[in-house]
């Protein structure tokens, strides 16, 4: 009982302080975690070997027994709180309502009192397979005489806890293995069935004001616009996008906006593109309005060339969208393609608060072509950059020096390039008269980032798949026998196959010089 009781008066301290007192409390704790991990380590080491145990604690070993005999359960007491630190950072459907709610209302001691309810519930059930898993042991050690062998694997068993909690694999596989998935699906059906779901639901769906002071300052150039400043867009609902003009997740990203666009200009929506450039083509102001205007973005798009909004934004991914809210104060972010749906939603709910009444329904959005929705399922294929200064080093890449390459057969997610090359940090340019660029892939889309030398476009190509011309998967950028042409520094589809998905070898072969290959993507 100590234990049980050490354990829920720690989560409940924990628990109430990582969620109402700020950062501070979370990198607290990990040294609480920290520390606990020791005791129980120590804990499991006096059950697995008592005699090596005595010896490496000898000076606490007298002070421990003292305490131990001035007051019956205090090691136990300790053990739980250890235990309660460990816990805290665990979470099903009915504890994250109440973090939620937590987080939402302040500080109470309403807040703690339920904490502590969830805590007491949960020590209930442990105590009830304490009662019977006890006697169980209790019968079991007195028919079989085994006492011994089991203290034992009980240290064991508590060392290998501290090493899964050290390396995270409670948070991983063992997840998989426990009782917890299947517990938070009853809770999961318990809260469905309960009036109090909707609610909970309602009230999660407040969005809180994001510890991001946001700015538009800082770009080089805009494109559409005059420059704007957030504070002269107060009054407006902002969704500030993060993007550039040869990343494939961006562009598929850009239908929705069109379409966010087209549906709530008129009721105080303000989309601004923040042009952060990955190459340095992307740095040309030329090139991006050329995108601009091929990709039919109207909307303000600042050029941010320097870093300067990224910076302010404390971003670090392309896309990334962030929803600024009526009077100036961030509200919602998202990384990365998809949750569209949820997007839009934030939209609406920050445009109501702003007083306006959208229309009802969603955007009608049916990408095609490059922006089409991704076959997530059947991407084994990870992005690959051939410039050296991002990219694996492919097969025997010499950097900055103009070499010969034989491909060979590279094997799933090697390239290999044919040929006179000069691999540079970001792309790898032909220097002979004729070259390829050899992939093994597993993917329904392939994309390559193209460009040509400044004295050589358009630039002609063509491509295989095994050895053959594309014919019904070729993308959007070549023909059905392969055949295309470098008429610009970008993104080309090359390949979108129709039947299954497996693993194929691509190559793009070049018939003149000044041919520059980037970065393969895939969808």
């Amino acid at each position: 009982m100590p234990l049980l009781a050490g354990m829920a008066l720690s989560f409940t301290a924990v628990a109430t302080l990582t969620m109402l007192a700020g950062d501070w409390a979370v990198r607290a704790n990990q040294f609480g975690r920290f520390a606990a991990l020791v005791l129980i380590a120590a804990f499991g080491i006096t059950l697995l070997a008592p005699g090596l145990s005595a010896r490496l604690l000898q000076p606490v070993v007298g002070a421990g027994e003292k305490l131990s005999q001035a007051a019956e359960g205090r090691s136990s007491l300790l053990l739980g709180v250890a235990t309660g630190l460990l816990w805290a950072p665990c979470a099903g459907p009915i504890l994250g309502l109440v973090l939620t709610g937590a987080a939402l209302n302040g500080a109470s001691v309403e807040t703690s009192l339920l904490l502590l309810a969830y805590a007491a519930g949960a020590v209930s059930s442990l105590a009830l397979a304490l009662l019977a898993g006890g006697r169980l042991l209790r019968t079991l050690k007195q028919a079989l005489g085994f006492g011994e062998w089991l203290r034992r694997g009980l240290g064991a068993a508590m060392l290998a806890g501290v090493a899964a909690i050290a390396t995270g694999l409670d948070t991983g596989a063992l997840k998989q293995l426990s009782l917890g998935g299947s517990t938070a699906d009853l809770e999961q059906r318990l809260l469905d069935r309960l009036p109090m779901a909707s609610a909970a639901a309602a009230e999660t769906a407040r969005l809180p004001v994001e510890p991001v002071l946001p700015t538009l300052d800082g770009a080089v150039d805009w494109i559409n616009s005059p420059p704007l400043t957030l504070q002269a867009l107060r009054g407006k609902v902002v969704l500030v996008d993060f993007w550039t003009y040869s990343c494939i997740n961006c562009l598929r990203t850009l239908p929705y906006l069109r379409a966010w666009q087209q549906k709530y200009a008129d009721q105080g929506l303000v989309i601004v593109g923040v042009h952060a450039p990955e190459f340095a083509f992307e740095k040309n102001r030329g090139n991006v309005r050329k995108a601009a205007k091929d990709l039919q973005l109207d909307y303000p798009i600042a050029v941010d060339n320097d870093f300067a909004i990224w910076r302010a934004f404390h971003n670090q991914y392309w896309p990334a969208l962030y929803f600024v809210d009526a009077q100036g104060r961030v509200r919602h972010h998202q990384f990365g393609e998809g949750n569209y749906e949820q997007a839009e939603q934030v939209i609406r709910q920050l445009l109501q608060e702003a007083g306006a009444a959208p229309a009802a329904g969603l955007a009608h959005v049916a990408p095609a072509g490059i922006g089409a929705e991704p076959d997530l399922n059947n991407v084994r294929t990870p992005e690959t950059y051939l410039g050296y200064q991002k990219g694996d080093g492919g097969r025997g890449i010499v950097p900055d020096r103009r070499q010969r390459y034989q491909p060979g057969t590279p094997r799933l997610n090697e390239w290999a390039l044919a040929g006179d090359w000069t691999v540079r940090p970001e792309y790898a340019e032909l220097s002979g008269d004729n070259g390829a660029v050899v992939l093994r892939f597993h993917a329904r889309d392939l994309h390559l980032v193209l460009g040509p030398t400044a004295d050589r476009r358009p630039l002609p190509f063509r491509i295989t798949i095994d050895g053959q011309p594309p014919g019904a998967d070729h993308g959007v950028d070549v023909d059905a026998d392969g055949r295309g042409e470098i008429s610009g520094e970008r993104l080309y589809q090359l390949v979108r196959q129709r039947g299954p998905v497996k693993d194929r070898t691509f190559e793009i072969r070049f018939l003149a010089p000044g041919a520059r290959a980037f970065a393969f993507t895939f969808g």
